[in-house]
């Protein structure tokens, strides 16, 4: 599947999406690569949706299934390019590594992607029932699965494999993500005579500590439903001698298979009635983040910060094509599920597609200072996503 032209044209490919720097939002130049990309391996067509998304297509002479390679291409900013020792935007191979941000997370499954469906195209000469689609998906650092609505509406996939890093093993799961903002609403009142006002940051504070006596439910596979204050917040701000009359906390609360935003919220809201009614002088509400982003096509992205948790059954048919196709091209997966929230809340969470996760590298490097990908792994990656593609299709 990879002679050594092909194998340059892999790591060249890679290092092209590197040098093109993507922060969530500013993902056009990146775009305009993996366009240009898309032509040099024989995609069929490509295009653009509103939030900038871009996806490529390779049709079989035959219809049939469609599967969808989704890997998000916008990168976690580097505040500071001095603490990294190598260029971050530069593609720099050492010691048979590519270093650069996005390396890992996840430009080097875009190229893996890209390439596997263009080299298993023309190594079939297109003789496949079905469509083959590389979505790079933008905002997924922000918002996982919001972007990817766009992607599932236009393509309606019937199988979806999410490239995020899995040390190539085989994930058919993970658990979800919500934000809970909690406020409390007092009254203002100079810290000279405090007892004239409402204090909402003592309220929320009373209310932390009961809501850290919540026990959220458990899953034998995907563990707990964790529930912890990430942020607190008060107003004004700076108080300088003024009673704060507003207070909002953020907990982060991990989500299990089968949770809805109704049934996570309710023992929050149920606990803020129970002490409304036992202090009358407490206001407060629950509610989910909302998230306002602009696209670097100008438009606005937007949503509740609530992405469901998945998971399949290790004998599920997609789940067993993949894994036979795995190992078949030389890879022996382990069967899991990522620790992260992904895509997958979308496109398996909320909209019932068949989803599986495989991705070359280690899931810790996302994110780090000298961010890297080994040269070995991409290439593995890339003959999986092949063989996940010959299994899928009988060939």
């Amino acid at each position: 599947m990879l002679n050594e032209a092909r194998e340059q044209q892999l790591i060249q490919l890679c290092q092209d999406l590197i040098r093109n720097s993507s922060y969530s939002g500013k993902e056009e130049n990146v775009v305009k690569a993996i366009e240009k990309n898309f032509e040099k391996l024989g995609f069929d067509n490509w295009f653009r949706d509103e939030y900038g998304n871009v996806i490529g297509c390779i049709k079989g002479n035959k219809p049939g299934k469609k599967i969808l390679f989704d890997g998000h291409i916008d990168t976690v900013p580097v505040p500071d390019e001095t603490k990294w020792s190598v260029p971050p935007f530069e593609g720099l191979i050492k010691d048979g590594k590519i270093y650069g941000r996005g390396t890992s997370d996840m430009k080097g499954q875009v190229s893996a992607m890209m390439s596997a469906i263009s080299y298993f195209a023309e190594d079939t000469n297109r003789d496949f029932e079905g469509e083959l689609y590389v979505a790079g998906v933008v905002h997924e650092e922000i918002f996982e699965g919001i972007a990817a609505r766009k992607i599932s509406e236009a393509v309606n996939p019937d199988y979806v494999v999410i490239g995020e890093s899995s040390e190539l093993n085989l994930k058919i799961g993970q658990r979800g993500r919500g934000e809970i903002v909690v406020e409390t609403f007092g009254k203002p009142a100079h810290s000279a005579n405090p007892h004239k006002g409402i204090n909402a940051v003592y309220k929320m504070s009373k209310i932390i500590d009961r809501i850290q006596q919540l026990v959220p439910p458990t899953h034998k596979e995907l563990g707990d439903g964790i529930l912890v204050l990430t942020d607190i917040k008060s107003s004004p701000y700076p108080g300088a001698s003024v009673v704060p009359d507003y207070c909002k906390a953020t907990f982060d609360r991990r989500l299990l298979v089968g949770e809805t935003k109704e049934s996570v919220l309710a023992p929050i809201q149920e606990l803020l009635e129970e002490m409304m009614r036992e202090d009358s002088e407490l206001n407060a509400k629950a509610s989910y983040a909302i998230g306002r982003e602009t696209c670097y096509t100008g438009n606005i992205i937007e949503g509740e910060r609530f992405f469901p948790g998945w998971l399949y059954d290790e004998q599920d048919e997609f789940v067993q094509a993949a894994y036979k196709g795995l190992k078949e091209a030389g890879i022996d997966p382990e069967i899991t599920q990522y620790s992260f929230c992904t895509n997958g809340s979308h496109y398996a969470g909320e909209a019932g597609i068949k989803t599986i996760g495989f991705g070359p590298s280690k899931e810790n490097l996302a994110h780090t200072i000298d961010e890297y990908m080994e040269i070995e792994q991409l290439c593995t990656g890339a003959k999986g996503y092949y063989g996940i593609l010959k299994s899928v299709y009988k060939k």
